[in-house]
């Protein structure tokens, strides 16, 4: 197996290969990355059993082939190497069983591989559900909804957003029992039979920067127990949850009693000044005040070791009843840095009960939901 190959272009692509990779693999061979070398191309490939992402560079005049091969390559340190080689190039030879030779100017490695042999099969997952979403609305579902999974893996769907595509629309919800993330965006040329996927968040994260700022046309290939995401040359796999996602839409308020709009950049800023306090708390609980009758908005937090603090803050249309209520402040600051306005609503019921923060904007679909803190 022997190659030369432009040392920027392979870069890019082994960036995102390792994203795949743990440093923490329980089965060892997976902390090493496989080169596939044919005629044709150069297969990359990593897996952590829970996502596989797998990147084809076709031979050209960024990779030329001496002869074909497959191997697997410890892929911490053959990372390390390739991003220190000084060159613009670099040649990559195997021989004497594993050991491989990686050249670029006055600088030379010999390392030690694997037989790819050995490696997991990628699944097989066939095309026909196959269909296309922009990459731009997927990452943006993704960004809006994903910092709600839950991270403790007593109920391991939770761990996941519940993604159901249909015909015309994508709709994403995650939740952690204690807020929730609701999404819906229209979708051009849908699935003609719903696909209903439960997709590990961990996994969405490392979707959504593969994607990255650039707008691809995705292609979605659902499996039985696995889910396919094709963008150009790359290949990324991820694990389905199993299980039933609850019903979330019975959690949503119909109806509120207390109603007031903030500009997001303005709440946020409170929200850091007053969260300095309540994150060396054991609590870390806010106390929002709403005076209807005085037309104030109050924030409070406090730390018995270190003091208090109270801030009034900018609003517009606050109407109904008044209302003391209780939070986790990092919840509501996840929610407004999701928010795809400049402004948001929230509405109350009662102390406590759940609120929900939406954009000030009546054709985004987007609804937030955040569970109260009982100080009591």
């Amino acid at each position: 197996m022997k190659f030369t190959v432009n040392r920027s272009l392979f870069i890019d692509h082994l960036n995102n290969v390792m994203r795949a990779i743990s440093s923490r693999a329980t089965i060892p061979i997976l902390s090493g990355i496989k080169l596939n070398l044919t005629d044709d191309e150069l297969i990359m490939t990593g897996s952590d059993t829970d996502i596989s992402i797998e990147i084809k560079i076709p031979v050209n005049d960024d990779l030329t082939v001496a002869s074909t091969g497959t191997i697997i390559l410890p892929a911490r340190f053959f990372s390390e190497i390739i991003k220190k080689l000084p060159g613009k190039d670099f040649s990559f030879e195997v021989r004497d069983g594993f050991q491989t030779k990686i050249v670029s100017e006055n600088s030379e490695f010999t390392i030690n591989g694997l037989d790819a042999n050995n490696y997991p099969r990628l699944p097989e997952i066939p095309d026909e559900s196959a269909f296309k979403v922009s990459g731009k609305a997927l990452r943006e579902i993704i960004n809006e909804t994903q910092f709600a999974v839950a991270t403790m893996e007593s109920r391991m769907v939770l761990t996941g957003v519940h993604f159901i595509f249909n015909t015309s629309e994508i709709n994403a919800v995650a939740t952690d029992s204690h807020r929730l993330s609701e999404r819906s965006l229209a979708l051009a040329n849908g699935p003609q039979i719903k696909t209903d996927l439960i997709i590990p968040g961990k996994s969405l994260l490392e979707l959504a920067h593969i994607i990255g700022e650039s707008e691809p046309v995705v292609k979605v290939c659902p499996g039985e127990n696995q889910v396919l995401f094709v963008i150009g040359n790359l290949s990324f796999y991820s694990r389905l949850l199993e299980g039933n996602y609850p019903d979330t839409d019975r959690l949503l308020p119909t109806e509120s009693t207390t109603s007031v709009k903030f500009e997001i950049a303005e709440l946020l800023s409170a929200l850091d000044r007053a969260s300095l306090l309540t994150h060396a708390s054991r609590n870390n609980v806010v106390k929002l005040t709403l005076d209807t009758d005085k037309q104030t908005v109050r924030l409070s937090g406090e730390s018995a070791e270190i003091g208090n603090v109270e801030e009034a803050v900018s609003f517009s249309d606050l109407t109904g009843d008044n209302l003391m209520i209780s939070f986790n402040p990092d919840y509501l600051r996840d929610a407004l840095r999701a928010s795809v306005t400049d402004t948001v609503v929230m509405k109350f019921t009662q102390p406590l009960r759940p609120f929900t923060v939406t954009p000030d904007d009546g054709k985004v679909d987007f609804i937030q939901l955040i569970t109260p803190v009982r100080t009591f």
